[in-house]
């Protein structure tokens, strides 16, 4: 069926300030096409590693149906290139949106990719459940959150998987002070307005807290971004008590943050002072909160998220028993061992390039480097000269592997 045939246009308020704004700014600022997604996900490597992120107790599949919640200009395209034995469902309120990813989509082939203009607070029209639900940078501005969010668990299947992004309060401070400088101007985001406000943005002091951002987020290149980060008409931001209460009244429990490394106490700078293992000491939520608060700087909280009542295991992975040994540990792309200026007694040191917190390093002696060399994506953790399960759980919690439990004997019987 041709892309875009009986396409639906079931929006319940058809001048919802939030549709007509992202009419008037499409974001994220449209692309004329993915070409540089083809290339990272032809092996099917990535794929295994989101699974075993979404699912890591389950045996890697990819012909998963995936629902994109408010796709934006390409998300929806770009979910349909790096999964093509997948069928994607993009929804958006924006008919700007909903156009710029049929384009994507037309120029692509993208069979496997269908479009409705539809609020999430109505997906229950399309009749149907999905595996895999992805809600970016969406639910912050809906009117009522609670309800959209509930609406997209009710669409899940038993056993899916939500992928959630909210911005966050505190690392968004600037953000947030911007925000009201605007709304006592009554800044509007015509192309006039915008260019003053870029202007303006130029002479803030440097201590300004919004400063960094400015210089170094993609939210501030264009004037469709500078729109949305700053003139949106409806946005709000959260703590990680916020998103966890959040999920709680909604049906849903954390699998994990997309990136923990930056909520665990064992990881980065906080391991150096009196503090570390203080914090290490508290219930998992706490120290969630608490890392939030040392860090100061998280600007986004991602995360893992399922039905309460999914008849899969609690994702927590367990390390004091000798499945581990099952574990298949895969390595992230973005992982990357450095070897220049390393200190005395490091053989390498280990960085995920998708962390934003320069702390985030893992120094490996030469065993250590060894065993993460070895670390192919099919072998288990037993078969693995030097492996063990704390080292194996360093660098889980520091985002440099990916752990697939699927082929541990006691969990399989457990999830049979």
């Amino acid at each position: 069926r041709r892309l875009g045939d009986g396409l639906r246009r079931l929006v319940s308020s058809a001048d919802d300030e939030i549709a007509s704004f992202y009419d008037a700014h499409p974001y994220p600022p449209p692309v004329d096409h993915l070409d540089g997604e083809i290339e990272p996900w032809a092996d099917g490597t990535r794929r295994r590693i989101e699974h075993a992120r979404l699912w890591p107790a389950t045996p890697f599949r990819d012909d998963h149906t995936i629902l994109v919640a408010c796709c934006g200009t390409f998300h929806a395209a770009r979910y349909g290139l790096r999964y093509p034995n997948a069928r994607v469902v993009g929804v958006d309120v924006s008919q700007a949106s909903i156009d710029s990813t049929q384009r994507l989509a037309e120029r692509h082939a993208l069979t496997n990719v269908e479009l409705r203009r539809l609020p999430i607070e109505e997906i229950a029209a399309l009749g149907e459940r999905f595996d895999h639900v992805v809600c970016t940078g969406v639910i912050h501005h809906l009117a009522d959150p609670a309800a959209g969010l509930r609406a997209l668990r009710d669409v899940m299947t038993p056993d899916g998987a939500l992928h959630l992004l909210v911005y966050a309060r505190y690392g968004r401070a600037g953000v947030s002070m911007i925000q009201e400088y605007c709304r006592r101007l009554d800044v509007s985001p015509s192309p006039a307005e915008i260019a003053d406000l870029v202007a303006t943005l130029r002479e803030l002091p440097e201590g300004h807290p919004i400063r960094d951002l400015l210089r170094n987020a993609a939210d501030f290149r264009d004037d469709g971004a500078i729109a949305d980060a700053l003139l949106n008409p409806r946005d709000r931001s959260y703590t990680v008590p916020d998103v966890l209460r959040l999920l709680d009244a909604t049906g849903l429990r954390v699998g994990r943050w997309t990136r923990q490394a930056p909520y665990r106490p064992e990881c980065g700078a906080i391991t150096e002072t009196p503090h570390g293992r203080r914090v290490a000491t508290l219930a998992e939520p706490e120290q969630f909160a608490a890392m939030e608060l040392f860090r100061g700087t998280m600007r986004r909280h991602a995360v893992i998220a399922h039905r309460s009542d999914s008849p899969l295991p609690e994702p927590s992975i367990r390390w004091d028993d000798d499945e581990w040994r099952h574990f298949v540990p895969i390595r992230p792309a973005t992982v990357v061992v450095v070897e220049e200026r390393l200190p005395q007694g490091v053989a390498a040191v280990l960085v995920n390039r998708a962390h934003t917190d320069r702390d985030l390093v893992f120094f490996a002696d030469a065993d250590t480097r060894r065993v993460f060399e070895a670390i192919d994506g099919s072998t288990p953790a037993g078969s693995i000269g030097g492996a063990t399960a704390d080292l194996l759980r360093r660098l889980w919690l520091h985002d440099l592997v990916m752990i697939d439990t699927s082929m541990a004997t006691g969990l399989a019987r457990r999830t049979g």
